[in-house]
């Protein structure tokens, strides 16, 4: 009796760990699909060429323009300026952890960096526009409330921990026989973590990099709230821009009516922006799966 109860608890659990796995995939594929369907009757209206090449997006004026390069260069302007401040900072704490914190000082830092990460993303909005823009203000000549270089530095703030904790457990995988090594040469701590350890772990560093700029894509609250919402094709980091996170928010609103052209563009733009951090997971992954055989 006891054998066949265990196997009963047992199927159950198996069959409610099998439901919310396929749960999670049917959930998947019903936003793959919903975009798929969206998208597909935006192009019918909108030639893919205007879409992708285009430079000018004004899709909720009387004159319209559906060219989604304004939205990709606000995207990839916000995204550089975030991955400038938090790839190489993210690096350099990842190296002091790994190579030269005690134990003691890791326990401490740690937790710091995980309430960095545990910050809801409209706190760092506000923090953008109240704090860190006035403050660029006083430095940067002809810098505008809504711009892209406060929203850029918040973000690589806000990623800082998931580059630093990755690239971290990346140093730490490396075989200890390859710093003794370099110690036996004659190597100082320092040469021994930059030119021996550094590049054994490059794969999962670039992986570690890779996340973080799909992450600083995909972000939304920040910009909506302190990079404004003028989509214009530049590479100025003091004037306002538009990313395609905050169209998307901009357009669900509710102001513009539902099946319209002008509300299947979020799709269009959703679309594009699953597309890209799909690519760049991927490439992750694949880093990532190297890093692992490498070190097997």
């Amino acid at each position: 009796m006891k054998v066949r109860g265990r196997n009963a608890a047992e199927f159950v659990i198996e069959r409610t760990l099998f439901l919310c796995a396929a749960g999670c995939i049917l959930v998947t594929v019903g936003i793959i699909a919903v975009l798929i369907v969206e998208t597909t009757a935006f192009l019918r209206q909108v030639p893919i060429r205007e879409f992708l090449f285009g430079t000018e997006w004004t899709p909720l004026f009387s004159e319209k323009h559906f060219g989604v390069l304004p939205l990709v260069s606000g995207t990839l302007l916000t995204s550089a300026i975030a991955m400038v401040l938090a790839l190489p900072t993210g690096l350099v704490i990842a190296i002091y952890l790994s190579e030269y914190a005690s134990s003691h000082v890791r326990r401490v830092v740690r937790p710091i960096l995980e309430i960095l990460a545990g910050v809801p993303s409209v706190v760092y909005g506000y923090f953008a526009l109240q704090f860190v823009t006035p403050l660029l203000q006083l430095v940067v000549p002809g810098l505008a409330g809504f711009n892209a270089l406060g929203p850029g530095i918040v973000m690589g703030i806000m990623i800082l921990p998931l580059i630093s904790s990755l690239s971290e457990d990346a140093l730490h995988s490396v075989p200890n026989g390859l710093r003794e090594g370099a110690y036996a040469l004659g190597a100082t701590k320092l040469q021994a973590a930059l030119r021996v350890v550094v590049p054994a772990a490059l794969s999962g560093i670039s992986a570690a990099a890779i996340l973080g700029v799909s992450r600083a894509i995909g972000e939304t609250m920040i910009v909506a709230i302190a990079a404004g919402q003028q989509p214009r094709l530049t590479l100025d980091p003091r004037v306002p821009v538009e990313t395609m996170t905050a169209y998307i928010v901009q357009v669900s609103l509710g102001d513009t009516p539902v099946g319209t052209l002008e509300y299947q563009t979020i799709f269009a733009v959703g679309m594009l922006l699953f597309v890209s951090t799909f690519v760049l997971n991927l490439i992750s992954n694949w880093l990532r799966e190297r890093f692992r055989q490498e070190y097997a």
